[in-house]
């Protein structure tokens, strides 16, 4: 979910750049939403007419990798992957942009066929780098920096300097499809919930990848009860398998949700403030323009902290970064109060007003 929201911005300049191309993204299945909204267009791999349904790329192909890995030697996958290259050779792509630096991403990019594979000549897993044809040395320190110098190369765009020189994504800002099914439910949801007049809403979102990036939960609970007590309506996302985890953090004054994509993408448009770690709900709410209070612990945010929105980044300076998948917090994660939360939620909150 984070690689494809940080991965927006440098596809949606190339759109601005160049409205006439067409453009394939290749996808997870779950995180389709991210890209079309499947209850108003057809999502398969025939190109769609853009609009606010579909409004970046023009066609979508589904690669369920976790699937494939799960049974790697099955008929079913073999045939899955097969159907995938011929679909993709179909395409008749010019060049193919790897923005993931994986090297499962990096061997669909070789099966399309496509003479023009472009990644970073120092990819996130580096033997991904021999797939490609074009290695680009990145300089930027934020993963959308990267992904806009990268997108630059396909046509020699100056996408990243035009970037550098408004450090707002103003121009680039991500465009999420809009899904009249999940609006529908948010404003209906929102109404029952909180009925009477509508205060301002926090999401509070506890998940994370792994343990080490995980605040606790009982200090997510302490910061829900004192949003609530400043006159704020307080929604706890619940991922999929994290309902025991939002149930315990909203056992006081929140309300925990367990929202689909659409869903989640509806409610997080309207909400005033997002509280969290390094997940994808949080790096949702920065593609969306909503304020963030980012809880970082081991993983570095001037990477992938967040960005091209109002924010603060809560992280203790004995913090080293560390993607080990480590399940205990990383220790200095544990050094952040939720007193230092409400202070940062109380900062963003009064330039809200402000504005």
């Amino acid at each position: 979910m984070g690689d494809i929201l940080h991965a927006l911005p440098a596809v949606t300049a190339l759109r601005l750049a160049h409205p006439d191309w067409q453009i394939g993204w290749v996808v997870e299945p779950r995180w389709q939403p991210l890209l079309a909204a499947c209850s108003a267009v057809a999502c398969n791999s025939t190109a769609q007419p853009r609009g606010s349904a579909m409004p970046i790329v023009d066609r979508l192909h589904f690669a369920p990798s976790r699937e494939w890995k799960r049974h790697p030697l099955s008929p079913k996958t073999a045939r899955a992957i097969g159907a995938l290259r011929r679909e993709l050779r179909a395409g008749n792509y010019s060049a193919v942009l790897d923005l993931q630096g994986a090297i499962r991403s990096a061997v669909i990019a070789r099966m399309s066929g496509c003479p023009r594979r472009i990644g970073e000549a120092a990819p996130r897993e580096r033997p991904a780098q021999w797939l490609f044809t074009e290695r680009v040395v990145t300089h930027g320190a934020h993963v959308i920096e990267q992904d806009l110098e990268l997108a630059s190369a396909v046509a020699g765009d100056t996408l990243a300097a035009s970037f550098a020189n408004d450090s707002s994504l103003a121009s680039f800002a991500p465009q999420l499809p809009i899904d009249p099914e999940a609006e529908a439910w948010c404003a209906n949801w929102l109404a029952e919930t909180f009925p009477g007049a509508l205060k301002p809403i926090a999401l509070i979102t506890p998940g994370a990848g792994w343990g080490a990036k995980r605040w606790r939960p009982e200090r997510y609970a302490s910061v829900a009860e004192g949003l609530a007590e400043r006159g704020l309506h307080v929604v706890v996302n619940a991922g999929p398998g994290e309902e025991p985890l939002a149930a315990t953090i909203a056992s006081g004054r929140a309300v925990a949700l367990a929202a689909t994509l659409p869903q989640l993408i509806a409610l997080t448009r309207r909400i005033a403030l997002c509280i969290g770690g390094d997940t994808g709900p949080l790096h949702l709410a920065c593609a969306l323009g909503r304020p963030v209070v980012g809880i970082y612990g081991p993983t570095d945010p001037s990477r992938n902290g967040p960005y091209g929105t109002r924010a603060r980044v809560l992280r203790s300076p004995d913090s080293r970064r560390d993607h080990s998948r480590r399940a205990a917090p990383d220790p200095g994660l544990l050094t952040i109060t939720p007193d230092d939360v409400l202070r940062a939620a109380d900062e963003l909150l009064a330039e809200e007003v402000a504005r």
